[in-house]
């Protein structure tokens, strides 16, 4: 496993170098905020963040429990509406109409949002339709999260939390949306598990695939990510800038200049 991760690591970091900072400074966001917020009630989750993420990006969002970095995970799904503010993620205008970009993104979150009552593969395929995906991606999905022999037919209901966890992953997988949005990725799963978790996401943003993640396991995340950014009070607070080393997006950071609070 350890020789998949090198592999895919390194086609990742060649394809960064190749892209550069002239690929991000021509292209459009993925990602664009600028002063969202959004609100759970009357309680702003969101306060103002201001964050742009560009294409093969590997963002991680760093800071304590409440500090907003789920709910920014969930706005750009198009799941915690913005109520002021700017954000446009794959070209949709959230503050708009969010539904048109549920499709285009793929959130692996606390919830698996699966079916208890419907089978493994019945719940790959139902999602992948669902995306307007392609339905021949859901065997190779299930081959390479190693949910092999009974465990396709199985109810998922009769399924461990490890084993629900990584059909979750398996529909990911198989959506293979343009934007990964991943809130404590690693969660639930076996280290055999959690090696082939960051093996996927750098062979995303190696075929072009854009990932945010947010997860307190910082060895791990730190390994794939290529920036990190701090979150606090439902605002993007120290943009930290391209972490040292070898690995997706380094050394060919192409993040401007940083203002206060602003991440652009």
């Amino acid at each position: 496993m350890f020789d998949e991760v090198t592999a895919v690591m390194r086609s990742a970091w060649y394809w960064t170098c190749l892209s550069g900072y002239r690929c991000h400074v021509a292209m459009d966001p993925v990602i664009r905020l600028r002063s969202a917020v959004a609100l759970a009630g009357r309680f702003p989750v969101l306060a103002g963040v201001d964050l742009d993420v560009w294409p093969s990006e590997i963002v991680l969002l760093q800071g304590a429990n409440g500090a907003g970095k789920t709910s920014i995970l969930r706005a750009c799904a198009g799941l915690l509406r913005v109520a002021a503010g700017e954000a446009v993620v794959l070209g949709v205008d959230l503050t708009a109409d969010p539904r048109p970009v549920r499709r285009r993104v793929g959130l692996l979150g606390h919830a698996s949002a699966l079916y208890d009552d419907l089978s493994v593969a019945d719940n790959l395929t139902f999602a992948v339709r669902a995306a307007g995906g392609d339905r021949r991606r859901v065997a190779p999905a299930l081959e390479r999260l190693g949910l092999l022999g009974r465990l396709p037919s199985t109810p998922l209901a009769a399924l461990s939390a490890g084993q629900r966890r990584r059909v979750a992953l398996a529909v990911l997988v198989a959506r293979d949306p343009e934007l990964w949005l991943l809130d404590e990725p690693h969660a639930g799963l076996d280290a055999e598990h959690r090696d082939l978790m960051d093996a996927l996401v750098l062979d995303a943003t190696a075929r072009g695939r854009t990932v945010v993640l947010a997860s307190h396991e910082r060895h791990r995340a730190h390994a794939i990510a290529g920036r990190i950014v701090e979150v606090a009070g439902g605002v993007a607070v120290a943009p930290a800038g391209p972490i040292g080393g070898v690995g997706p997006g380094r050394g060919a950071s192409p993040i401007p200049a940083v203002e206060a609070g602003r991440v652009a």
